[in-house]
Formats: structure tokens, sequence, C-alpha cells
């Protein structure tokens, strides 16, 4: 392991805080009782406290000298006086240890006395200190020049998202943002729990990936020798416990679908879903505006939250609209009663990209998702599906080609998808078995499984039902202003970080120049360079090796080209 600079000095640091007798990870309980918002909030002069926190700045004048200490909660200005530590003749403690043996980013606790400073500022004299932990490797914290402006900041969204601990803890506003998520699961808990409805945990691992049409993780359990998949979705598992008895279930789930990465898709990712018994989509309808609305108000205290450039409000009651009447209006197309064949010609002359794999279902939702989802910025229920869209939902009670569900979008994206659940075993054998039809066609989204046990719990009877589904994940991002899903998730997947690579100066001198252009024929390329043949031949392969260039054979000749 190749350490920098600074990376050294601090490990000579840790030799000799060791040699100084001061463990510099001690195991003891440090008895905090104060943080720096409550010494804020509860501030009176000469009170005694005890904090803890990193050392994020400091300005040392001589025998006396102001900091920073952060805890979870903020910042809190920290004054050390070499006589208020160090009251007899030995001076090591402020001289030695907090001089020179102590960096910002390391862990520190402190006794002191509460003062006002002469600037007003609230700040703690210490009295004692002791370290914590000692931090091995600087944190990236912004440099600031001579005009006071900040460069060199720590905003790379690729090390931020590898590095979320650095990220945190030099980058205050993010951390806002998970306390919100945190909020945001709290009173949405706290709304399903003061109706009475139940929480509970389902199978991760699954013997068939339903509920949902998505590619799956896939695993092999060893003692059963079964293949097991990870969760796509919880649906059917909660409505076994309404067939059990259970009036109104719910579930924070994670999910896991081996699709695509993108800004709003991570392959592990939260859904909440809820079912009550007894209840139809109309209901669900005011249910969610209604919770929504309460989520919006715990999180941010306002119905109201800016996405973008749009500013949105949660504030119920919700347009509704047929998914019938949005295709109609934004694309002048009655969808009404029309067959494959007329669909996939519409969509073609709408000069979407369809295939002969895509059923009617599957042909609505592209129309639907191109031409009419984004025009929803304010909250907006579509409803009333086309039944090859839903194959878990009730049937319209007024149209048999339609089924009882919505959607809820926002800012042209879904965030909520509910149903008045097909509790008829018949009826949902027959849509299981065109799925498979649809899946044999080629529809990679369509299920490739029938779940029996779940059409055996439906013919012992579910009552009528009512289910929301709940992007947690994406309504979070709408409630703090992210367009990227990375940045509301503490660890979001991340292709593998490349190793650093170590290059010879033969090898930097081929790379400089493959940089400059590339593909370059390899003698005129060898020419350049200027190596020997010996030199060339390592270089070159070595460059092969670490997989920064390759050699191509063509009609032309033999060329080199800068790997990407």
């Amino acid at each position: 392991m190749q350490l920098s600079e600074q990376e050294l000095v601090r490990r000579e640091k840790l030799a000799s805080l060791r040699k100084l007798g001061i463990n510099p990870y001690p195991a003891d309980l440090y008895p905090v009782n104060h943080t720096s918002v409550k010494i804020k909030q509860e501030f009176e002069e000469g009170k005694k406290v005890i904090i803890a926190g990193r050392l994020m700045s400091r300005r040392i004048q001589g025998k006396a000298s102001f900091a920073e200490l952060q805890d979870s909660q903020g910042r809190i200005q920290v004054y050390f006086n070499r006589d208020e530590i160090c009251t007899g003749d030995d001076k090591t403690q402020y001289n030695d240890v907090y001089k020179k043996l102590l960096d910002i980013g390391d862990f520190i606790g402190i006794e002191g006395e509460l003062f006002n400073t002469q600037v007003g500022e609230k700040t703690v004299m210490v009295k004692k200190f002791v370290l914590l932990s000692k931090a091995l490797k600087p944190l990236p914290l912004p440099k600031v020049d001579k005009e006071g402006k900040e460069f060199d900041k720590f905003n790379d969204p690729e090390m931020r998202y590898r590095q979320r601990y650095a990220d945190l803890a030099v980058n205050p506003k993010v951390k806002d943002i998970f306390v919100k998520r945190t909020k945001l699961f709290t009173a949405m808990r706290n709304f399903f729990n003061d109706k009475g409805y139940f929480e509970v945990e389902t199978p991760i691992l699954q013997s068939i990936p339903g509920g949902a049409a998505a590619r799956p993780f896939v695993t092999h359990h060893n003692a059963l020798d079964i293949p097991l998949y990870l969760r796509i979705a919880n649906e059917l598992y909660l409505k076994r416990l309404i067939v059990g008895g259970f009036d109104g279930v719910y579930e924070f789930s994670k999910n896991f679908r081996n699709e695509g990465m993108d800004r709003t898709h991570n392959p592990e990712f939260t859904a909440m879903e809820i079912y009550v018994a007894y209840k139809d989509y109309n209901w669900m309808m005011d249910f969610t505006e209604k919770l929504l609305e309460h989520c919006a108000t715990s999180v941010n205290g306002t119905t109201e939250a800016t996405f973008g450039e749009h500013n949105i409000n949660f504030k119920a009651p919700y347009k509704r609209v047929t998914m019938t009447d949005s295709i109609k209006e934004f694309t002048g197309f009655d969808i009404t009663g029309k067959s494959e064949e007329e669909l996939r010609a519409a969509a073609l002359e709408m000069g979407l990209e369809v295939d002969e794999t895509m059923g009617k279902g599957k042909l609505i939702d592209e129309i639907f998702g191109e031409k009419c989802e984004g025009n929803y910025i304010q909250p907006t229920f579509i409803t009333d599906y086309p039944k090859e869209m839903s194959p878990l939902c009730k049937e319209h009670r007024d149209n048999p080609n339609l089924t009882e569900r919505f959607e809820l979008m926002v800012c042209g994206k879904e965030i909520a998808n509910a149903y008045s659940e097909l509790n008829d075993p018949i009826d949902q054998r027959e849509r299981f078995e065109e799925q498979l039809k649809l899946a044999e066609k080629g529809d990679d989204e369509a299920t490739e499984f029938i779940d029996q046990d779940f059409l055996r719990a439906l013919e012992y009877g579910m009552p009528p039902t009512s289910g929301l589904g709940i992007g947690m994940d994406r309504l979070i991002m709408f409630l703090t202003n992210n367009p990227s899903i990375q940045e509301v998730l503490f660890f979001p997947q991340m292709r593998p970080e490349r190793k650093k690579v170590e290059l010879s100066e033969e090898e930097k001198t081929i790379l400089d120049l493959l940089k400059k252009e590339s593909p370059q024929e390899l003698e005129s390329l060898k020419n350049a360079s200027g190596l020997s043949n010996k030199k060339w031949d390592k270089a070159t392969k070595g460059l092969r090796k670490h997989k920064l260039a390759s050699v191509n054979k063509t009609d032309e000749g033999l060329f080199i080209v800068l790997e990407k």
C-alpha cells in the first residue's frame, strides 16, 4: 500500500503518541453529556459540559487556540488555553499533544466550561481533553484562498458515493438528506400505526420471483439444492396475510431487480407496500393523498417541495385522470377496443420503438410512458388501466376491459401504484397463464412463473382488498430536491473501483502519445516513443496487462488502441 506524505506523517505522530503512553484508540466509555446543539439551545455562562467529536479546524496562536469540534448534530467552537489545560509546570499536553500530534479529523473528548467570546460566539473553554481516535487519512476538506474563496471541494459524485463516510463528514448538507429520509419512514410508519395497521416482515429469499414483472437476481441454496431468488416484490406474501385474517398489513421492503442502473434506478431499492381489507382503489386514492400530505409536512414542515425547476404541492386532493383520457389528450388516439395490431400501428405512427414481442399491455404502456407521463408535474392519479397491463388487479366494475388501478405521477415519474386487488382465484390463474404466453413470446418483463401456493391461498378466500406500493427512494428524491437516486442512498451500487496502477516511465510515454491520438499504427508509435526494442516490448506488454491498451490487427496493419 503506497502512502501519501500526509499519511506517513500521521503514522509518525501515532508512534509518538504511543511513546508518550497515550493510547490513540482507547476502549473506555467517554461520558458525553452535551451536544453542539444542546449547548447552543441551553447555553449558560460557566456551565460545565462534556462533549466529543472530530477536530475540524483550528487557529493556533502561541499558548492559545480556537478550534471547531464537529459532533453528530453540528459544530461548536472550542478554546484551548495552555495554562487552563496544563495547570502545573508540565506543558506537554498542550505544547506536544495538542499542537504537534493532533490532526484535523481526529476524534477528541473535551471537558470544559461555557463562555461567550467578545464577538458573542458560544464557546467551550477546554479544561481537559483526551484523544479518542487518531485519523490516519486526512479528510478531503475544501481549501480556502487568501480572498476567502473555497476550492478543491469534495464534490465529485463517484468519489462521494464510494466514500460516503468522508462525504458525510465534510458535507453537512448530505447528512440532512438522510435525516429527512428517516423522518419520512417514521412519519409513514406512525400514520399507519395510528390507524391500527400491522407492520410485518416477509421473505427476501423466495422460491418464485413474484408480485411484479422484473428480472430477478438468482442464487442457490446448497442444503436444499434449489435455486432461490432475491425478492422483486413482497405483494403476494402480504396478500397471504390478508387471507390469514389480518385486516391491514404493511412492510418497508428491500427489493432487488437485476436490470439497468441510471439516475432513478438502483438494483437494490426500498418500497413500501400496504394492503387493507374491505377497501377499494377509490378509498386508497383518498388514503394516499392524505398519507403524502402528512409525510411532506413531517419531512419539510410544509406540503410544498421544490424539485428542479418545479414547485410541487402535496396537499390533498389530487387530480384524477383515466389512462384512456390521458392518451387521448396527448396523442389524439383512443385506445378503447383497439386490437394489438392497431395499437402497434398507432405506436409506430407516433414514432415509438415497438416490436412483435410486445402485447397490448406493453404497447399501451409504451404510448403512455413516452407521450403522456412526462406532462404530469403536480401529483396526479392516472386511473383505470387496461386489463393487459395489470395481471394482479381486479377487473373494473363498469368496464371488463379495464382494471381498478391507479398510479400516482409526480414530475413525470410514477411514485405510487395501487389496485383493487384481484381475489378471484380462477381469474387470477387465467391472468398468470396469459403472462406465461407473453413470456414465451419474448416479453422479458412478463412473469415466467405461476405461484401455485398463492393461488391456493386465494382459493381459501381473500376479502375485498386494496393494496398500495410506494417507491420510497423516489419519494425522498422529490422531498429533498435530488434528481439522482444515488444522492438518497447511503451506499448506492457502483462499478468495481479500478485499482490505481503504477506505470513505468516507458509505459507513461506510450500512454501519453495514445491519449493524443488513438488508434496509432504500431511502427509509427514505436518510432515516436524513441524506445529501444527491449523497452518497447516490455512497456507495451505492461499496458496490455493493465488493460490500458490493446493491439489490433487490420487489413492495413497492426494498430495500438487506447482502452477506455
